[in-house]
């Protein structure tokens, strides 16, 4: 369930409004197109400008969509342990295969603190758990032996790892169970991840190119190098563009360039540059994602 290729996929927006219409087209699309499971309402989903209800339609929306053809990983985490269990429940009685938490951002807490936030969560569901890494967002990194305690509680399956060091991935599945599940959580470090046990990538980049990113990470997991080294090389554009401006301001900017979305963010999320739309539509177009 949990390894492959997973989207972190956007959410659609339409005068200031959840586009249920593009979202539903965006599912189908990554379904057509070989994606192993749906991560809503990760960072590139843009929770933090949802409200709770809004959240919880996206999630319960998602859900329906998929209807069950590949999993739907929810994003529910929250600087609030209180809040992210209500999201986490939610999810669980919606039907979401799986939960995706994010390490309390802000408020920076200790690695006990972040071991009990999660142990709390866990206890108050029977859905797998996934826990979320990424510092550069949120300010506080959780460490590989806080991971390796938070493994043995039983339904706290893997984790997305987007902290950029290798180091720590590899201390990760060294000090975790075998199954324990170590995700990329970036495009441009996900074949090396694969090749020290990751199982596969929460990826922005498949938002525009899901079979491509899907075939690189099939061929790593099957141990042909080859074959995912130049997928690697030939993506590698793509990867570094979308962080040109902050997430998901590429990615929104792309999907509109390429007309499946009507690009549109929410305050204080804003439109790129000028410049870096230009270099956006450049880099579609060189790696004939466009004509």
């Amino acid at each position: 369930m949990f390894s492959g290729s997973i989207v972190a996929l956007i959410t659609p927006m339409k005068n200031g409004k959840f586009d249920r219409e593009s979202y539903e087209k965006l599912i189908e699309f990554h379904i057509e197109k070989g994606t192993s499971a749906i991560l809503t309402c990760g960072c590139t989903g843009e929770p933090a400008t949802l409200s709770m209800e809004e959240h919880k339609e996206v999630i319960k929306y998602t859900v329906e969509v998929v209807n069950k053809r590949i999993p739907v990983i929810a994003g529910t985490g929250s600087n609030n342990t209180a809040e992210a269990i209500e999201l986490t429940q939610f999810a669980e009685k919606t039907g979401a295969d799986a939960s995706l938490i994010i390490t309390p951002y802000y408020n920076k807490p200790t690695q006990k603190g972040l071991y009990q936030h999660y142990k709390k969560i866990a206890e108050s569901v029977s859905i797998p758990i996934i826990l979320y890494n990424v510092p550069s967002r949120t300010g506080i990194s959780i460490q590989p032996e806080t991971v390796s305690a938070l493994s043995e509680i039983k339904n706290i399956v893997g984790i997305k790892e987007a902290s950029g060091s290798l180091d720590q991935v590899s201390k990760i599945i060294k000090l975790c169970p075998e199954d324990f599940v170590v995700l990329s959580g970036d495009d441009s470090l996900t074949l090396p991840i694969i090749a020290v046990g990751g199982k596969g990538v929460v990826s922005v980049a498949a938002n525009i190119v899901p079979d491509k990113v899907a075939e690189m990470v099939k061929s790593a997991l099957e141990n042909d190098w080859e074959k995912a080294r130049k997928l690697h090389l030939e993506l590698f554009p793509i990867f570094k563009i979308l962080f040109i401006e902050t997430n998901p301001i590429p990615v929104k900017t792309a999907l509109g360039i390429m007309g499946m979305i009507t690009p549109e963010w929410r305050l204080p999320l804003t439109p790129p540059s000028e410049e870096n739309f230009e270099k956006i539509k450049k880099t579609l177009i060189e790696c004939g994602v466009i004509k």
